[in-house]
């Protein structure tokens, strides 16, 4: 049946003339159309606001740490190293499981990048067991790590070891052998996540695998570490590196840490009691009561271009607890912190049939490489911490920042902070 041009006509406000209804109903569907658009783009928009807030790191603020950094100061300065991540942020108000509000993702570290499925030596420690990191018995046995390290919330852990698997599979990194036993760690982030809605898919994982790449690392709220919580301010992901003298090897070291423990009153940064010069407002000041002690968890990912061998990488990995320690952590009951270390030196190590040369740095000449480890692990909780920004999540808990301009004002009146 035909429709006269002027049905269910509208007044245009702008001119009082008639609207035909086709293009009044043009005109709706396009409003429709801009709001999904809207509605869908936020979380995007969100994540892109994230990222780019990331400018600011330690050493801007005046923060003196020991040692040489790297150019980047970060985890890729070690050649090789490509880190990736996906960030899921969407939603707001009272939780509703399965719905949101979302605060996570996937942060992923490839040792060779994607593009090279050569096993590293690699060795691993549990300094306190309250936590997950899937894989770490094969390393053990072996001495290899045999593909990327994955990082996430607790309740995501087993969703990205599979799709860590399936996205082998397509790619055709399982060349090696036919089966994978990825390496998979997990801080809980569901003070601000909905953690039981499981928001972290195969897609998502994959994203931040094919999307990994050397440079510059993005910090604070993103990938894993995106809801995380850090000494009672607002954590994530954080990196620095350090590169060693010509004469103690000139090798480098970095660290990538999703840091997600202690309380308020342990944050100390570079000698300064700055939790208990920054006291958290009455209202909220603990998200734990204190007979609690130190809970939350961290995952520090160690790589170093040092042609060391598994025991020796286990050993480094032990000394990520020394850099965790000089920032205030005492690795209470219900901390989760797991670290693991591995050497992208000694290419083909593994190849078949072998027998396989090796080269090690000896054990009289490895305690600078234990120091670096310490210092580089120290500043990147301190950049995680830096690099995030204050996040509202599930029934309205909000989590600070740190705030800068205090962390500065701290370090130029301390003399603690002097150069060290």
């Amino acid at each position: 049946m035909f429709a006269p041009a002027y049905v269910g006509r509208k007044r245009n406000s702008s001119n009082a003339f008639p609207i035909p209804y086709g293009i009044y109903r043009q005109k709706i569907r396009h409003a429709r159309l801009a709001r999904m658009k809207v509605r869908h783009l936020l979380p995007a928009l969100l994540v892109c606001a994230t990222a780019s807030a990331q400018s600011t790191r330690a050493r801007a603020l005046d923060v003196p740490f020991d040692g040489t950094p790297g150019p980047l100061d970060a985890i890729t300065d070690v050649k090789g190293v490509e880190v990736g991540d996906t960030t899921l942020i969407r939603g707001e108000g009272k939780l509703v499981v399965g719905q949101g509000p979302v605060r996570t993702g996937v942060t992923v570290i490839f040792p060779r990048g994607r593009s090279d499925a050569d096993p590293v030596y690699a060795g691993w420690f549990s300094q306190n067991g309250n936590g997950e990191m899937t894989g770490t018995t094969w390393v053990e046995e072996s001495g290899f790590l045999e593909g990327p390290v994955a990082i996430t919330n607790t309740h995501s852990v087993g969703l990205v070891r599979d799709s860590i698997i399936a996205w082998s599979v397509q790619s055709g990194r399982l060349a090696l052998q036919p089966w994978s036993l990825p390496v998979v760690a997990e801080t809980w982030d569901g003070y601000l996540n909905d953690i039981n809605g499981f928001h972290v898919q195969q897609s998502d994982v994959f994203s931040a695998l094919n999307t990994a790449k050397p440079g510059p690392v993005p910090e604070g709220n993103v990938g894993g570490g995106t809801g995380m919580v850090c000494y009672g301010f607002k954590g994530g992901d954080g990196t620095a590196s350090r590169v060693l003298s010509a004469e103690a090897g000139g090798y480098t070291v970095g660290v990538l840490v999703q840091c997600n423990c202690g309380r308020r009153p342990q944050l100390t940064i570079a000698g300064v009691p700055i939790g208990k010069l920054i006291p958290a407002a009455p209202a909220n000041a603990m998200l734990e009561p204190e007979w609690k002690g130190d809970v939350g968890s961290i995952i520090i990912i160690v790589a170093t271009d040092a042609p060391l061998l598994p025991d020796q990488l286990k050993r480094l990995a032990r000394r990520a607890t020394m850099g965790l320690a000089r920032t205030g952590s005492s690795s209470g009951n219900s901390s989760g912190d797991i670290f693991l270390a591995f050497s992208t030196a000694n290419r083909g190590a593994n190849k078949e049939p072998g027998p396989n040369s090796v080269l090690t740095v000896s054990n009289e000449r490895i305690s600078p490489l234990f120091q670096a480890t310490v210092e580089a692990t120290e500043e990147a909780i301190v950049n995680a911490m830096v690099a995030a920004q204050t996040m509202t999540g599930v029934d309205g808990h909000t989590i600070p920042a740190l705030p800068h301009e205090k962390l500065t004002e701290f370090m130029k009146r301390s003399p603690q902070a002097l150069p060290r």
